[in-house]
């Protein structure tokens, strides 16, 4: 009979998170490192991935290396699988944690629905969908051969709800459509490939509710009054979430869409 200490062990694997030095790709980073698994950490050309890598490495002993590119560019993907393929460390735990989100700055996001653009529409669904499926893809190999071979996308509570407006109200928050189209069709694929790569890879993916971020405090006291618990989000609290999908805690479990949302799908 296996312990739970041994099934949620990571030690003896690697783990690649994308968006790794977000807020949220922090915290998933930092709990894999925490279980014992050696990290791959990607991002964006500039990130800031030094501070973050350094401290892992100290905090929990394990390798920590760092690889910039831009999702949003196939061919900055294609380097990535092959320089990974290439290499002998092996890959476990894929996480597509990346997503586009915009700024109120960029043309046709944070805009009225009759004036979003497609040039943004097809940026969103690029990084969103398009990338995640490209590392899956190219990654599978990988994944086959190594032991508790998975993949987690981060979905969205907006890929399975519409948003209620009236918690906008007064505010210059968006939410475009691309964003909501993207993350549904993160939750169709990893149903997809749970069928495709299974038995040896499972394939899951985690739905946050709103992360609490600074949003004005209308929003929030909207958003909280409209959740069973009462509030929103903070990062910790998709620890026990990646966790439990990463490891062998999860073994008997894929093509599941785990809502970590404080009861926001059940009214």
């Amino acid at each position: 009979m296996a312990m739970i200490s041994e099934l949620i062990s990571l030690k003896g694997r690697r783990a690649m998170i994308t968006g790794a030095t977000g807020g949220l790709g922090r915290v998933l980073a930092d709990t894999l490192a925490e279980l014992g698994a050696d990290l791959l950490l990607v991002d964006r050309p500039g990130s800031n991935f030094e501070p973050l890598a350094n401290e892992l490495g100290k905090r929990w002993a394990v390798a920590v290396h760092c690889e910039p590119c831009d999702l949003e560019i196939s061919g900055h993907r294609a380097d990535l699988v092959k320089k990974l393929s290439a290499g002998q460390e092996g890959l476990s735990v894929l996480i597509n944690n990346a997503a586009f989100v915009g700024t109120s700055e960029l043309t046709g996001w944070a805009v009225p629905f009759e004036e979003q653009t497609v040039e943004t529409w097809r940026r969103a669904l690029e990084v969103n969908l398009t990338a995640a499926f490209d590392l899956c893809r190219g990654l599978t190999p990988l994944l086959r051969k190594s032991e508790g071979g998975n993949i987690i996308n981060i979905a969205s509570i907006y890929g399975e709800y519409g948003p209620d407006w009236r918690l906008y109200e007064g505010t210059q928050m968006a939410n475009p459509a691309a964003y909501a189209a993207s993350k549904g069709g993160l939750i169709q694929m990893t149903r997809w490939l749970a069928t495709t790569l299974a038995p040896k890879v499972r394939v899951n993916a985690i739905s946050p509710g709103g992360v609490h971020r600074g949003q004005p405090g209308a929003f929030v006291e909207r958003y909280a009054a409209r959740t069973p618990l009462g509030r929103m989000a903070h990062e910790d609290d998709f620890r026990g979430a990646v966790a439990y999908l990463a490891s062998d805690l999860s073994k008997y479990v894929t093509g599941h869409n785990l809502s970590v949302d404080g009861g926001w799908g059940i009214w």
